[in-house]
């Protein structure tokens, strides 16, 4: 297979083959880019491997491009990193690795291009096409990668077992290229996978996290999590969501399985948002069910206050999952904390009360919520998912009108504490907080407006309440 119509399309790919024969060496472009490109996906990420130095390829290819293109080196990998444009390239010289037992760190020494093809952990990513002079263009495919792409079929160069022992976190990246290409993993390998999971427990959470990252970005994301639990790797990585599978019946009474539910809930939230946040929020709304569940002869299975509970366990699971401790994950726990609340809302009389407290605690993430709220709307009744959804329009509908009539998407009380104080000559006390939330319940009941005139009535009747009169002139002052 000739592709040098394909390279014509990157004019950078001829700059690369005139360093290459400057420098000495032989090149090819290798890996992703090229699985890519036959896929029809755009990329902009090359790596390019040579027979020779990387480094010193690239640095002859920075000299042709101009002074304004800049070579990263990094010495202790043998790698450089150009950016030309808006293109990532990335050079290294042809090498082979072995490894320890205890280590997915690998011991690296010069080696040919099929050294360097057998290295790569599937056979779509040790596809090679020449970038020298004498076969431009050829496609280099010794492992049958183009024949996988045909089968859309994840496959190991070699004996998977070598490829997962030597680093474990290729099962790991299996599992997430089938997500993102739709892809299935060669039976084989698959069960490679199942018998060698307990080797993940070498590999850091931080690259575990970022391959389970890109699996929840991908189109379908419930296709990699189904993969990961049969396989036992979801055991190791996530026992969390372990505990969500599974139906418990009593009295012939069961409840849905909270696990496949959870992600029913993340698909259908990937049709509103690619978010990464908020589609965590999704795949851990219902994380407290197991520890809440409870069976009551009457009601049946119940889970109250599992979004309480739940919004408790995120900063846990953030820590452990190496996840950013900060506004992402504040994000994520308030909306596992109010993800019931719309809910609840569509199902019962809506009173301007509770539309009230829902904008005031949402805030600036209504949209968010409101986006995941109508994500777990799930039911294997399709009349019963529709009559919601239209519950739920009537409940998005009075919050978009209250909001423009009461502007209460960043709530603060006309009142403040300085105000209250300077009235009652009062000091730091109780009698401030009591009154402040005095006043912010009747703005939220709708028995007062957010404004100067009646919120400072209201106060000075609640201070009389508690046998504080105003100071002379306090309002003056204020």
């Amino acid at each position: 297979m000739n592709l040098q119509d394909k390279l014509q399309t990157f004019p950078l790919f001829e700059s690369i083959t005139h360093a290459a024969r400057q420098e000495g060496v032989q090149a090819w472009v290798i890996g992703g880019f090229v699985r890519d490109l036959l896929l029809k996906r755009s990329s902009k990420d090359i790596d390019i491997v040579c027979v020779g130095s990387g480094i010193a390829l690239a640095e002859r290819l920075a000299q042709l491009l101009g002074p304004d293109v800049h070579v990263s080196v990094f010495k202790n990998f043998g790698t450089a990193h150009i950016r030309h444009k808006d293109i990532e390239v990335e050079f290294v010289g042809a090498r082979k690795e072995s490894y320890r037992s205890d280590s997915r760190k690998p011991i690296v020494e010069d080696g040919t291009l099929e050294d360097d093809q057998k290295r790569r952990d599937f056979t779509i990513n040790a596809l090679g096409i020449s970038l020298n002079e004498e076969d431009y263009g050829e496609l280099i495919d010794p492992f049958g990668g183009v024949r996988d792409l045909r089968m859309r079929m994840l496959r190991t160069p070699l004996d998977p077992a070598i490829t997962f022992s030597d680093d474990p976190l290729r099962m790991m990246r299996a599992i997430r290229f089938a997500t993102q290409l739709n892809f299935d993993i060669e039976p084989d390998t698959y069960e490679a996978i199942s018998r060698m999971k307990d080797r993940i427990e070498i590999v850091s959470m931080e690259r575990i996290t970022d391959e389970l990252n890109k699996i929840i970005l991908s189109p379908v994301p419930s296709y990699g999590f189904k993969l990961l639990y049969q396989c036992g790797l979801l055991h190791h990585i996530f026992p969390e969501m372990i505990a969500l599978h599974g139906v418990e019946t009593v009295d012939g009474r069961g409840h849905k399985d909270n696990f496949y539910h959870t992600l029913q809930v993340l698909d259908n939230l990937c049709e509103y948002s690619d978010d990464l946040w908020l589609r965590w929020a999704a795949l851990l709304h219902d994380i407290a069910k197991p520890a809440t569940k409870r069976f009551d002869k009457k009601a049946g299975w119940t889970f109250h206050n599992h979004e309480e509970l739940g919004a408790r366990m995120v900063p846990g699971i953030f820590r452990k999952m190496k996840l950013p401790l900060n506004e992402k994950m504040r994000f994520v726990k308030k909306l596992v904390r109010l993800h019931l609340r719309p809910i609840v809302l569509s199902k019962e009389e809506i009173t301007d009360s509770a539309m009230r407290r829902l904008l005031v605690e949402a805030g600036e993430d209504l949209e968010a919520l409101m986006k995941l709220c109508r994500a777990d709307i799930t039911s294997k009744n399709p009349e019963k998912v529709k009559k919601y959804l239209r519950n739920f329009d009537l409940v998005e509908k009075r919050l978009v009108e209250l909001e423009e009539r009461d502007k209460l998407r960043n709530f603060q009380p006309v009142i403040t504490g300085e105000i209250i104080m300077q009235t009652f000559d009062l000091k730091p006390s109780r009698e401030i907080g009591m009154i402040k939330e005095s006043i912010r319940e009747a703005i939220l009941e709708g028995i007062i407006s957010n404004e100067y005139e009646p919120a400072y009535a209201y106060m000075v009747e609640e201070g009389k309440k508690l046998g504080l009169n105003p100071v002379a002139d306090s309002k003056e002052k204020s």
